[in-house]
């Protein structure tokens, strides 16, 4: 099953659309809070389709990352009892929320960088960073830190790999996909269960 293949070949043609920073943006604010899926998958096409350009969007997805994740600690911090709580009851997650915010209740600035940098759900951490909370200047630091070591890391790999980056990834893209998701549900699994 090609997914990952198809998904990666219409972000390579988003990356050379005239308003790619934008949406690039929004991608990197939205997965912040809500959207599942990675800033990786449009920022590595798109550097690879302008070499020239890729610290820029390194910059662009940090930035929007990051005041995304603000966006989420205000959610935890003013909408949480409100909204979000009576939504994870209804989804049946609200046990595995909790665990998620006693773990950066514990960790604080240091789970923050983790889930900023490693392919952790950085939304959940961010939600949870307004409830526990965390201070919004260790927050802020500890997410910049995170989100522009991975960010310009991806950057810098597209830059140095250049086309023939592009043509490995177009040929494994559907393994490192698939591997991501086998990951990302165990490392779930393992959080929920041990």
């Amino acid at each position: 099953m090609k997914i990952f293949t198809k998904m990666y070949e219409a972000c390579l043609k988003w990356a050379k659309h005239k308003y790619a920073t934008y949406y690039l943006g929004i991608m990197s604010f939205s997965e912040s809070v809500i959207f599942p899926i990675p800033v990786d998958v449009m920022l590595a096409p798109m550097c690879l389709a302008r070499l020239d350009r890729a610290w820029h969007y390194a910059l662009i997805a940090t930035i929007t990352s990051v005041l995304g994740g603000v966006f989420g600690y205000y959610l935890g911090s003013l909408l949480f009892t409100s909204t979000i709580e009576p939504l994870l009851i209804s989804m049946n997650n609200l046990d595995s929320f909790k665990d998620v915010a006693a773990q950066v209740e514990k960790e604080g600035a240091w789970i923050v960088f983790l889930s900023a940098f490693a392919p952790i759900p950085y939304k959940l951490v961010t939600i949870s960073a307004g409830i526990v909370p965390i201070s919004l200047s260790e927050f802020i630091v500890a997410s910049v830190v995170g989100r522009a070591g991975r960010f310009y890391l991806v950057a810098g790999l597209m830059k140095l790999g250049g086309e023939k980056m592009e043509q490995k990834l177009h040929q494994i893209i559907d393994y490192l996909g698939w591997g991501l998701v086998v990951v990302a549900i165990s490392v779930y699994l393992l959080y929920k269960y041990i």
